[in-house]
């Protein structure tokens, strides 16, 4: 969010639902509003404002990629040429459009963009590569990393060291009076 801009407000409780969607999303806003010691209503009206605004994407089902027969992950820095505008969107469109890349992100350094892919097998990959990626517009070079295994995964964000939190935390420090 641009500094500039006032930041909505937000409390504990918004962080404690935050918190408990991230755990379990599934979990009824009933229940949710009984563990939070809210009214259904009042919790809904919080999940609803954190949705308005982007707080909270999306609230989905996270797969394991082995059990669904995708065993490949892979980790691709993908250089472009030309440096350009035109280059670069028409490279995202394309990735975009692609659903065994699972993340995308512009970097600096060395590359322009690394892709987390996934795919059935490393045989798959390597045909996504050849036939797909690097006819993509605009790719130049790309260099692949295997994973051989994944020793953490999680999808829960360290809110308490988040901007909103401590936004709060220095609020509060502000209001004490200090003799």
């Amino acid at each position: 969010m641009d500094n500039d801009q006032a930041s909505p407000r937000y409390d504990e409780i918004d962080l404690t639902i935050l918190t408990h969607l991230q755990e379990d999303a599934t979990v009824t806003n009933v229940e949710l509003a009984k563990r939070i010691g809210l009214s259904p209503s009042a919790c809904l009206g919080r999940i609803r404002r954190l949705k308005e605004a982007g707080v909270i994407k999306r609230l989905t089902a996270i797969l394991d990629e082995q059990k669904v027969g995708l065993e490949a992950v892979t980790f691709v820095f993908v250089t472009l040429s030309p440096h350009d505008r035109v280059t670069t969107e028409t490279f995202l469109a394309h990735i975009h459009g692609l659903d065994n890349v699972q993340e995308c992100y512009s970097i600096s350094g060395k590359y322009d963009y690394l892709l987390k892919i996934i795919s059935t097998s490393l045989a798959q990959y390597r045909n996504f590569v050849i036939d797909t990626l690097i006819e993509a517009p605009g790719v130049d070079k790309v260099e692949t990393t295997v994973v051989l295994s994944n020793e953490k995964q999680t999808y829960q964000l360290p809110l308490l060291d988040s901007r909103l939190w401590q936004d709060r935390a220095t609020e509060a420090q502000e209001r004490r009076v200090i003799p």
